[in-house]
């Protein structure tokens, strides 16, 4: 396994056209941004696209990103388009991306990492507690997750 850092990565249109392959809405969002040249606008400059490879597929893939649109500027940094490709699953392998992203968080002096999903079940076996409820910018409340990093 290898994780590649997309905008460090000077494959970055072969891993994109496997990107494009993804059948989530996210995903399809994902390459819009990077298609359009505004993932950095949107995620902010010291955002990460973060890839789990073999060297040839990607299996799965998070951004981790300041604030992810987030209203807490507290709360940060944020994990957000965590996927992993549907022949890939139940492998467990956000691990690597969830302990490469503690890294990155460790790195910048951040002892903690947070998502927001409305799924239960997931993140709590990669050791993500509960850190309550957020409202979207959409208007819709999605549970927070929370990771120390350290």
């Amino acid at each position: 396994m290898q994780i590649i850092d997309f905008y460090e990565s000077k494959s970055r249109e072969r891993w994109l056209s496997h990107l494009r392959l993804c059948d989530w809405k996210g995903g399809k969002k994902l390459c819009e941004l990077i298609d359009k040249d505004k993932f950095h606008k949107v995620f902010g400059e010291n955002a990460h696209l973060l890839l789990l490879t073999d060297g040839t597929n990607v299996f799965s893939m998070c951004v981790v990103s300041d604030n992810d649109g987030k209203p807490d500027p507290k709360m940060s940094p944020w994990l957000g388009y965590v996927y992993t490709f549907p022949e890939h699953r139940g492998k467990h392998l956000l691990r690597h991306l969830f302990e490469r992203a503690a890294e990155l968080a460790r790195k910048n002096g951040f002892g903690t990492i947070y998502l927001s999903t409305d799924l239960v079940g997931l993140y709590e076996k990669y050791g993500f507690q509960s850190a309550g409820v957020i409202r979207t910018e959409h208007g819709s409340y999605k549970r927070v997750y929370m990771k120390n990093t350290r």
